[in-house]
């Protein structure tokens, strides 16, 4: 059985976010728009049931809402350890940034973590090709 279309899965995605009160809907929509302008190469997709983004077939970010909060799961600790500092105020648990449609995460603190999982995934890649 393949994998779903990028059409398919980008309804799915919209139908999920159309389910959410407004504020959380808009507040993860300028959420993916700011993870797909920073990674254009990127496709969406869902990982772990999560609205995600993938990058050269594997999970780069993914988001999601529930009831007291949004988050945004960059999938790495090591960057999301790299951006304490700028996401000081803003609740953190290993691999979850926690935020508010009122108090988004700031749009260039969302591309340059996504930019630095680019990054990684780049050098996992190199790192593999060089074995």
């Amino acid at each position: 059985m393949s994998p779903p279309d990028e059409a398919t899965v980008t309804k799915h995605i919209d139908q999920i976010l159309s389910s959410l009160p407004d504020d959380k809907r808009a507040a993860l929509q300028t959420l993916r728009q700011a993870i797909a302008s920073a990674a254009p190469d990127a496709v969406e997709g869902i990982s772990y049931g999560l609205p995600a983004f993938r990058y050269r077939g594997r999970p780069l970010v993914s988001y999601n809402a529930s009831t007291g909060h949004c988050a945004f799961f960059p999938m790495s600790p090591a960057v999301l350890d790299r951006h304490r500092d700028e996401l000081t105020g803003f609740d953190m648990a290993k691999g979850t940034i926690r935020f508010s449609p009122d108090r988004p995460i700031p749009a260039e603190i969302v591309s340059a973590i996504v930019r630095e999982r680019m990054a990684e995934t780049d050098a996992t890649a190199a790192d593999k090709g060089r074995r």
